[in-house]
């Protein structure tokens, strides 16, 4: 699930993700391969940012293909999204291109010379290559049930200017389409149009003022990290408490930009590493003449890693609060709903209606759901036996552990393990 180990600020809270569809099923005109060479090496070229986490995810997944199964000469010169087509592409005699610099006078190169191209950017509708890019729906679903189970009833999402970006305008869609279902609404906040004259500053009073004038407690979802930071510091500038007001999450789980947050942002981890791996393996199916995807790859996230910008419980019941508290504190440590009654000095009676009303779960529901988030994260992330997951995650024996996985994930632990790592 998570390449790496969450520090004290951050925990994984792993979903199941939809399966992926390999669209390689339907025929489209296939690539020319292309002649030997000398050095027995395709030539591949990169034409990835390498400024932002995304882009060197990617960067990794394409470096674990080409190590496994690929014998490529690889062209990396760092470039940005929108710099121009570089001047050495319009001769250059290769044999493939992985690109998320991407314009139409690529596409014309490209095809004019017969060489294959994967695009790596989920912005394009409609592009004459390949894509394999982020399932932004599954991204939607994540935040929403994230902030649901916290107990969040308001939400709003927080994007680019329309129409700059459409995979993000695509996950503030999806994001409010799954709280629509869910019986809520989702404020959106309107950012300047792109070729705005506004600054830094006057970007972030605007914001300011629209967090301001929200009902609260409320959930926010930010396009991607950088948009989160954003939200967090225009928070700081209204005067909104995160995350007991406001609870922010982001996209990407670009770590340098979560940490440099106040406080640490919660983010989506998209798995960029498996887009680059899938896309070198697609472009590799066409170098050796395969046919191309007849639609989109779309990858599912990995999951949510919890830092303090959402990890909160959203009730005006401090009692609810209280005891969501030491649940998840303590429900790895063989922690029964007795041991939250005898905590709080309640009635089971009276606490369990309470908190199933703020969380839609019973005392011991949300014990194991606790349990069963830690038991996916230590299965994906660790090299413990099966065994030791049951007994760290506070399950009795493996078989009740496998029990409840079945129950809710539809699979045993052994086969979580297995596909995650895949």
């Amino acid at each position: 699930m998570l390449t790496e180990t969450p520090t004290r600020e951050a925990r994984t809270v792993v979903r199941r993700s939809v399966p992926v569809v390999d669209a390689r099923v339907k025929p489209r005109p296939a690539s020319r391969p292309r002649r030997p060479r000398g050095d027995g090496l395709r030539h591949v070229a990169l034409l990835i940012e390498t400024s932002g986490s995304y882009g060197r995810g990617l960067l990794r997944g394409i470096a674990r293909y080409n190590r496994e199964h690929g014998s490529w000469s690889v062209f990396l010169r760092p470039t940005g999204l929108f710099d121009p087509l570089p001047v050495w592409l319009r001769d250059w005699d290769g044999d493939g291109i992985l690109a998320r610099q991407v314009s139409p006078e690529l596409w014309k190169t490209a095809e004019a010379r017969g060489i294959p191209v994967v695009n790596l950017r989920g912005a394009i509708e409609d592009a004459p290559a390949p894509s394999v890019t982020v399932d932004n729906a599954e991204i939607a679903r994540l935040a929403a049930e994230h902030l649901l189970e916290r107990g969040f009833r308001r939400f709003a999402f927080c994007g680019k200017p329309a129409g700059a970006n459409a995979a993000l305008d695509q996950r503030g869609e999806q994001f409010a389409e799954r709280l629509r279902a869910a019986g809520h609404a989702c404020e959106v906040f309107q950012p300047a149009p792109a070729n705005a004259k506004a600054g830094w500053e006057a970007e972030q009073d605007r914001l300011a003022a629209w967090l301001r004038a929200l009902p609260k407690p409320i959930g926010v979802l930010a396009c991607n990290d950088e948009r989160g930071l954003q939200i967090l510091d225009a928070c700081r500038r209204a005067g909104v408490l995160v995350p007991d007001d406001v609870a922010v999450v982001g996209v990407d789980n670009d770590v340098p930009l979560c940490e440099l947050t106040i406080p640490p942002l919660t983010s989506i981890d998209v798995n960029s590493e498996a887009v680059g791996y899938e896309a070198a393996a697609v472009l590799d199916h066409m170098m050796s003449g395969g046919q191309r995807p007849e639609r989109p790859l779309r990858l599912p996230p990995r999951g949510v890693v919890v830092r303090r910008s959402s990890d909160t419980t959203a009730s005006d019941d401090e009692d609810v609060c209280r005891a969501l508290r030491f649940i998840h504190d303590n429900a790895c440590r063989g922690l029964q709903a007795s041991d939250v009654l005898a905590h709080l000095g309640m009635s089971r009676a009276a606490l369990q209606a309470r908190i199933k009303q703020v969380t839609g779960r019973t005392i011991h529901r949300e014990i194991q759901r606790v349990r069963l988030n830690r038991a996916c994260e230590l299965l994906a992330g660790s090299e413990l036996t099966i065994k030791q997951v049951a007994r760290e995650s506070g399950f009795a024996s493996v078989q009740y552990l496998t029990r409840v996985f079945r129950a809710h994930l539809g699979e045993t632990p052994a086969l979580y393990r297995r596909r995650r790592r895949a």
